[in-house]
């Protein structure tokens, strides 16, 4: 990963995130739930907090990859022990050098420092490969396969939800 840096995006920096997301979404139309009229109008993902943010892999100050980590349950007691990775995408150019496993990594090491963080979940697309592969061999697992989860373009596309454990007798190896 020779001259990667990785870096909070935050808030102000909208306009710039969405065009990269954007032409994620376009390029890789499959590899997502949303879409790019989804994203036209939406708000940044996260909130500028230890437990609620967005990341960027930067290569000679070109963004390359960006992955959202977001606690669940801000307002639900119950439901604070989990967070939720989401909206990981590395740009075509930069596949196969190791960015999207560090932008991962990234996140577990921010959410291990978190207050009552035990797991983060994730969700994506069956027939993505590639990512799949990525979680599995950081140590997430699949804990729940929904069958047509997604419908676009009239077609149907199956969703994985994965899990990787922080701590307590879950705890990924």
């Amino acid at each position: 990963m020779n001259n990667i840096i990785i870096k909070e995006i935050t808030s102000d920096s909208n306009e710039k995130y969405r065009a990269f997301f954007t032409e994620g979404l376009i390029n890789d139309e499959t590899s997502f739930r949303i879409s790019p009229a989804d994203e036209r109008n939406a708000s940044f993902p996260t909130a500028d907090r230890p437990d609620n943010f967005t990341l960027g892999a930067y290569a000679k100050n070109n963004l390359a990859g960006v992955v959202s980590f977001m606690r669940e349950g801000a307002n639900r007691e119950k439901l604070r022990h989990k967070g939720l990775l989401f909206r990981m995408y590395v740009s075509p150019a930069y596949r196969r050098l190791h960015i999207g496993r560090h932008l991962v990594s990234e996140v577990i090491q921010r959410a291990k420092v978190l207050s009552g963080m035990e797991q983060i979940n994730l969700t994506v697309i069956a027939a993505n490969e590639p990512a799949k592969n990525l979680y599995t061999q950081i140590g997430f697992t699949v804990f729940s396969v929904e069958k047509n989860a997604i419908k676009y373009k009239g077609q149907y596309f199956d969703e994985e939800q994965m899990v990787l454990f922080l701590q307590g007798k879950n705890q990924a190896k």
